[in-house]
């Protein structure tokens, strides 16, 4: 009776500290924030009918650039296929290093990382801030607080506003943003996302890895023993106690000198000596804590290591260390790594192998022929001819597989010029609608089974042809 239901949120004030995998985390902020912020400016040349933005997701004209790559609405299955190689890239990732796309690479991650060391410009490190904190309201902790909050919100709305670019060309997008003359959405989705990222990246943070996010549940279901994860070798760091206290009885304590180190740098407050957690990503700031401190104390390094669990229990019963790459070398990596491989492949063949004309064809339904006065018979299709370069191409279409004497015709072209083939331009990166008339003399029977004639529209552009196989409708013999 009385018991909470949840855990009181707490502020979670991570000191600073130096070390590979600091290091490491500012090199990845770095280059994940330099390509979100800088990406939508580079500039691609595609010629004077395509836009000259390296990536740009088109919706108006339903298309995607990414430098020399052009998708089209009808080949969104290399976008799936990426998202497939995501997804698995995931899975990759997790089983080889446990969760360190969550203490890295992670936008929540990123981000928080950022307004973190925005907290220790304006606040000081971890003991300033808490005091802070503490410290009644008054003019100096109020414009502080104000001055914080703003540079928080200024990140939010680069963060929205760059996130908008991608849409549009971005200087022009730009211009009409601060002129008031961009479209509604555009302020919409940049309101959202600024009020988002101001929240979650600068009040929520490491709530969100703990309760809003489902990949954590994920990854735990699919971490094992084998799984590379931060551990603590409790057998060799207990019984804690301080240096003091092991000076004077060294058989009776550990190496950890229960500094608390590693939990006062965890960006989410996680103390790892308590084992794996939920709250735990992976990011390895407690181990440089723990051997700046092992370094310090003359101990060896290692206390609190990337290692498996298999592992760990060897050491346990004395076997040596084991180098931390070698437990990448397991079935289910290479596994997961050539299911990877083998779709990226895929793509990049489907990619290398395809052509930039496309043929649709759609026969007309009612009436499916008709009968001329002269024993013809004519047949109407909707023809779709796509053509995917940044240039205007002549097309020629021309039918293939119908008896001799067969013609075609369009609506810009007459009856008197009707021939089995016929040349059409189509614009720049551009889908042509064409309305096709064919017509077979008199006296040409249709085949018994399958009541029509069989027959393929081919598509011819240069060197490239695409073909759509269709029917020529017979009235039925009495």
């Amino acid at each position: 009776m009385g018991s909470a239901l949840y855990e009181a949120g707490r502020t979670v004030h991570n000191k600073r500290i130096d070390g590979p995998f600091r290091r490491f985390k500012w090199a990845i902020m770095a280059i994940t924030l330099t390509i979100y912020y800088a990406t939508p400016w580079i500039r691609w040349d595609r010629g004077p009918y395509a836009p000259d933005q390296a990536v740009l997701v088109d919706l108006a004209n339903r298309r995607f650039y990414m430098f020399d790559i052009e998708i089209w609405p009808h080949e969104f299955y290399f976008v799936a296929g990426l998202l497939i190689m995501a997804g698995i890239g995931l899975f990759l990732v997790t089983s080889a290093v446990g969760r360190a796309w969550c203490g890295y690479a992670c936008p929540q991650t990123v981000w928080t990382d950022l307004f973190q060391h925005v907290d220790r410009f304006f606040d000081g490190d971890r003991n300033a801030r808490a005091r802070l904190d503490k410290a009644p309201w008054g003019v100096s902790k109020t414009t502080r607080r104000l001055a914080k909050w703003a540079v928080y919100l200024a990140i939010a709305f680069w963060t929205g506003g760059a996130w908008i670019m991608y849409f549009a060309d971005a200087p022009t997008l730009t211009w009409d943003f601060w002129h008031g003359t961009a479209n509604p959405v555009a302020y919409a989705t940049v309101a959202v996302l600024t009020g988002t990222t101001f929240w979650l990246g600068g009040f929520m943070r490491e709530q969100v890895c703990i309760y809003m996010c489902p990949w954590p549940r994920i990854q735990t279901a699919m971490l094992d023993e084998k799984s590379l994860i931060v551990t603590y070798k409790d057998w060799r760091g207990e019984q804690r106690g301080s240096l003091k206290k092991a000076a004077k009885n060294p058989d009776a304590y550990g190496d950890c000198i229960d500094c608390q180190l590693c939990v006062a740098v965890c960006p989410t407050g996680v103390d790892i000596r308590e084992g794996q957690q939920i709250g735990c990503i992976t990011c390895g700031l407690c181990i440089d804590a723990c051997d700046r401190v092992m370094k310090e104390t003359g101990r060896a390094r290692g206390l609190i290591d990337y290692a498996t669990l298999e592992q760990c229990d060897a050491e346990r019963a004395g076997a040596p260390a084991r180098p931390a790459w070698k437990a990448l070398l397991r079935p289910r990596v290479f596994v997961y790594f050539g299911v990877w491989a083998a779709i990226g492949a895929g793509l990049l063949f489907a990619l290398g192998t395809r052509t930039h004309t496309d043929l649709t064809v759609a026969p007309d339904r009612n009436p499916p022929f008709m009968l001329l006065k002269d024993g013809s018979v004519r047949n109407a299709y909707t023809l779709r001819l796509r053509n995917m370069e940044a240039r205007p191409r002549d097309m020629v279409v021309a039918l293939e597989g119908l008896p001799k004497g067969a013609v075609m015709w369009t609506d810009a072209v007459s009856l008197e010029n009707a021939a089995q083939s016929q040349t059409v331009t189509v614009d720049a990166n551009a889908t042509k609608v064409l309305r096709v008339y064919v017509m077979l003399p008199p006296d040409v029977e249709a085949d018994d089974e399958d009541d029509g004639l069989p027959f393929t529209f081919r598509l011819t552009a240069q060197d490239e042809s695409d073909s759509a196989q269709t029917t020529f409708a017979m009235p039925e013999d009495d």
